[in-house]
């Protein structure tokens, strides 16, 4: 029986192809009708070509819808349903605990890795009292002072 569907199938090949593409006659044509022919025949497999393409992306799209649409049938089918999931407030240890079951007994404390760092205090000036300052300018001593601190 395979057999016989296989030489049904191959028989029923050529007489699509016979009548499709009719046998070349190349004999007797000249260069000029032979150059006309080939053109004649790119053009055809180019068209042929295009409608293979688009047949092609059709079939493709149809059975990834066809997969989809398997998928939906399946979910409508099943008994299980997703619950909606709730957000839940849990410490890092609880977490720890949940995920490492009985290996984890000892608290870890996150904190005890960070670095440490030690804030400079400004150098604050010394507060004097203001009128020994005053005098100490007053007169040309302390605006010379003042002129040779500016320029430095």
């Amino acid at each position: 029986m395979l057999q016989e569907d296989t030489e049904q199938k191959i028989k029923e090949r050529e007489t699509a192809l016979a009548e499709r593409v009719p046998p070349l006659n190349l004999s007797g044509l000249s260069l000029q009708e032979m150059l006309d022919l080939c053109k004649d025949l790119h053009h055809k497999i180019d068209v042929v070509d295009e409608e293979r393409y688009d047949i092609g992306l059709k079939v493709s799209k149809n059975q990834k819808e066809i997969g989809d649409m398997n998928l939906k049938i399946i979910e409508i089918q099943s008994k299980f349903k997703k619950p909606t999931l709730k957000r839940v407030k849990i410490s890092a240890e609880a977490m720890l605990s949940v995920l490492l079951g009985s290996k984890h007994k000892e608290s870890i404390d996150f904190k005890a890795n960070l670095k440490t760092v030690k804030k400079e205090e400004e150098k604050k000036e010394e507060v004097t009292d203001w009128r020994k300052n005053v005098e100490a300018m007053s007169g040309m001593e302390g605006r010379k002072k003042l002129f040779d601190a500016s320029g430095n």
